[in-house]
């Protein structure tokens, strides 16, 4: 594929994502149970993905039995709410199934999750990932949202792709409603939910 057809492929995957991007399927594995991203009958969710956070340049393996047989399959990857970049083809099973490796790319942003997408032959997505959290060179994330309240101890994030953390250290002078932006090391695993948890190192307001 040449890096001009790579270029036309990346603009129009996010076109045609626009349509799709806010009616996104659940992601409904493992440590991605606290996230939402809601969906056509024809998203597909990708059932397996490992590792589920790391640097750009981790290697991710993901794979899935569900999606519909394709002519062609491609990957890509990128952000619910700014769209996808697709990165290369992969063969598909008889049974719809697909296997590939995919390296975080150097354009991977460590201020909000991204996932991965699986495309037909004409750059529709047919398949979402559950998140993968990227890392800056300290090992840790950036979210900008608003707090929020789950339960009776338990403060929360709700950060601008509609994705919940579970906040944790020094919170003081943190109140619901506050529009913030937070640093911290992500964690899979928290006091209040099946995952998504940042240790807050630096809290600033939003603006």
């Amino acid at each position: 594929m040449s890096i001009n057809r790579d270029l036309c492929v990346g603009r129009l995957a996010t076109a045609l994502f626009g349509a799709f991007a806010f009616s996104m399927l659940t992601a409904q594995s493992g440590a991605a149970q606290a996230h939402r991203v809601t969906a056509v009958d024809s998203l597909r969710h990708i059932q397996q993905m490992s590792p589920t956070t790391g640097p750009v340049g981790t290697v991710v393996s993901i794979s899935t039995l569900n999606l519909p047989v394709q002519a062609e399959v491609h990957i890509g990857y990128g952000a619910t709410r700014t769209g996808f970049e697709a990165l290369f083809e992969v063969p598909q099973g008889i049974w719809g199934d697909i296997s590939a490796e995919v390296t975080v790319p150097a354009s991977a942003p460590w201020d909000r999750a991204i996932v991965f997408v699986a495309f037909n032959a004409i750059f529709s997505p047919i398949g979402l990932s559950s998140p993968f959290h990227v890392v800056n060179e300290e090992g840790m994330v950036r979210r900008t949202g608003r707090i929020t309240e789950v339960g009776e101890t338990c403060l929360m994030l709700r950060d601008q792709d509609d994705y919940l953390y579970t906040l944790i250290g020094d919170l003081s002078g943190l109140s619901v409603g506050d529009e913030v932006v937070v640093e911290g090391t992500y964690s899979e695993t928290g006091p209040c939910l099946d995952g998504s948890t940042i240790r807050v190192v630096r809290v600033d307001p939003v603006g």
